[in-house]
């Protein structure tokens, strides 16, 4: 390829997600003239917002994407819950990046500046001491580099930056944070906390921990709970890469933002042994080109990241960069999920709730944290997220009925409701991966991924017991007409948690990366996204993701200032 060189920059940052957006903002806090390059194509805040406040009839389909657009063009996408009419437009078309499933695998992805941090979930919870030594204890995967008080001081200073509301517990196995109130919870769910908590001592029901502002933060306003949040959101009252870290990366002077820029390559020189810099396409003008740095962050998103350097080949590393361990692309993880139950839920048609809260509740882990709570069948435990609410008019198109008096009838709201799904650690298996498949390219000629990620007997009786523990406390709080669900049929992937692939471990002949998220092998090569994680642990991962990629952006600048990099 002919490439054109650019100027050198101090840092190139690879992707502008959860972890991409910290470390352009850590990057130019700390000095650095940083270039963050991103595949998808520019999102302005509030300004391309473009569906934010739009009612079902604002929009042309009514909120659904025609079935034909949707297998022809999102047959992946649209299978996560945040896709819709009003959010195709951040999305990977489909059609348009392909890649090979092996074994079926849902990989989800934004095409936006900003990545997924504009459409997820937002809850936010740390990992426990037990999940940095649980690897060490049970013997699936290696030894975590780093334990829990490593990491602590930067989950405070993550905490303080994007604000967390929720309720402290004092729980070892979830540790409390830096939190802002609490959201509050509705009458169903506080009787559920109750009739729980009474019946399981070692079980606690609490309010979600979301990165969503129940109070000002800056100029950042307090949520006010209008809903649809995976549409982008004005007030900046959760957190994304556009409303904080980007505004705060630009004030410094140190950053340069490329969108429609497709990193196809880690360049590396054998004499140096170092990262000079990275090959790009513009997805515009399909201008090849390079750009050099003295240090680059992968923060892709764990697969583009695998891929990336899989395609980074040299004299040095024919395989890939920096996998002289051969483990790069492999030990893929992704929490379980669509597996729980829901129940109807009788009384209280007194009462209601104001505004559409954008959270749940949350049933912290409780199998597995000790001998007392040892289960015989699986290793590792799981938590529950759901919520209750009653039933709108929508509720009509699953009824028989017609008529004024019928949709009169429809202006009251249905009776409660209520839903309990589980997300489970999976474990490090060396089988589960995703290749270069080079019978297969791109639009731009570059090996596709081939993915290769199945379930194991662990997942299949975790599962299991997820399914019946939702359903017994749905039970016990007084929950009717009590249904389990397990979709073990969906393909993984789905709970949009993927991580490994260039996991972190103390010893280089069977990890990527040490414990400041620096490639073994390549000492100005960092990784900071889900690729780097060991193991899954059963917390919802973006909080760690953005703790540890400040953590490897202040070491970063110290060796570099030390002239160690």
């Amino acid at each position: 390829m002919n490439y054109h060189r650019q100027q050198q920059y101090d840092a190139i940052v690879v992707g502008s997600g959860m972890s991409g957006g910290w470390a352009m903002m850590e990057l130019c806090r700390l000095g650095l003239k940083t270039l963050v390059l991103e595949r998808g194509r520019m999102v302005r805040h509030v300004l391309d917002y473009i569906t934010e406040h739009k009612a079902p009839w604002e929009l042309p389909h009514r909120g659904r994407v025609p079935p034909a657009t949707a297998r022809e063009d999102y047959p992946v996408q649209s299978k996560t819950y945040a896709f819709s009419e009003a959010t195709r437009h951040f999305f990977m078309r489909d059609s348009e990046h392909p890649y090979v499933q092996d074994e079926p695998y849902t990989w989800i992805q934004a095409n936006v500046v900003g990545g997924r941090s504009l459409m997820w979930a937002r809850q936010s919870y740390r990992l426990s001491p037990m999940d940095f030594e649980a690897n060490l204890e049970d013997g699936h995967g290696v030894d975590w580099p780093i334990r829990y008080t490593d990491l602590a001081p930067w989950y405070d200073h993550v905490e303080r930056t994007i604000g967390v509301s929720g309720q402290p517990e004092g729980l070892p196995h979830l540790p409390d944070g830096i939190f802002q109130k609490p959201m509050a919870m509705n009458i169903v769910e506080r009787m559920l906390k109750e009739r729980v908590e009474a019946r399981f001592p070692e079980r606690t029901v609490t309010i979600g921990r979301t990165a969503t502002l129940t109070e000002p933060l800056g100029d950042r306003a307090a949520c006010h709970y209008c809903g649809p949040c995976e549409r982008g959101c004005s007030t900046s009252s959760y957190y994304s890469t556009l409303s904080v870290a980007l505004p705060r990366a630009r004030e410094t002077g140190n950053l340069t933002l490329r969108p429609n820029s497709l990193v196809c390559g880690v360049n590396y020189d054998d004499a140096t042994n170092r990262a000079t810099g990275v090959d790009v396409i513009d997805t515009e003008s399909g201008e090849r080109m390079t750009f050099t740095g003295r240090l680059v962050f992968l923060c892709a998103s764990s697969m583009n990241t695998a891929r990336i350097m899989l395609l980074s080949v040299s004299r040095s590393f024919p395989d890939g960069i920096a996998n002289t361990s051969g483990a790069l692309g492999h030990y893929l993880m992704d929490h379980h999920y669509h597996v729980g139950a829901n129940a109807s839920v009788d009384g209280y048609t007194d009462r209601y709730y104001q505004g559409n809260r954008p959270n749940g509740i949350y049933i912290p882990r409780f199998r597995n944290l000790g001998p007392e709570t040892q289960h015989p069948s699986f290793v590792r435990g799981y938590g529950f997220q759901g919520s209750a609410s009653r039933q709108s008019w929508s509720r009509g198109n699953s009824m028989t009925g017609f008529g004024s008096e019928f949709k009169h009838s429809l202006r009251e709201p249905g009776r409660w409701r209520m839903g309990l799904g589980g997300f489970g650690e999976t474990l490090p298996r060396y089988d589960n991966y995703c290749l270069l498949d080079p019978s297969v390219q791109d639009q731009w000629g570059l090996p596709v991924l081939k993915f290769h990620v199945t379930r194991d007997d662990n997942d299949r009786a975790m599962r299991k017991d997820m399914m019946e523990t939702a359903a017994e406390m749905l039970e016990a709080g007084g929950g009717k007409n009590v249904s389990t669900y397990d979709t073990w049929q969906d393909a993984p992937g789905l709970g949009n948690h993927e991580m490994g692939a260039a996991r972190m471990g103390r010893d280089p002949t069977t990890s990527v990366l040490n414990a400041y998220n620096q490639c073994h092998d390549v000492s100005n090569l960092f990784v900071t996204d889900g690729a780097c994680m060991t193991s899954s642990a059963w917390q919802n991962p973006s909080l760690t993701y953005m703790a540890l990629t400040a953590r490897a952006c202040d070491h970063a600048v110290r060796q570099l200032s030390a002239g160690s990099l």
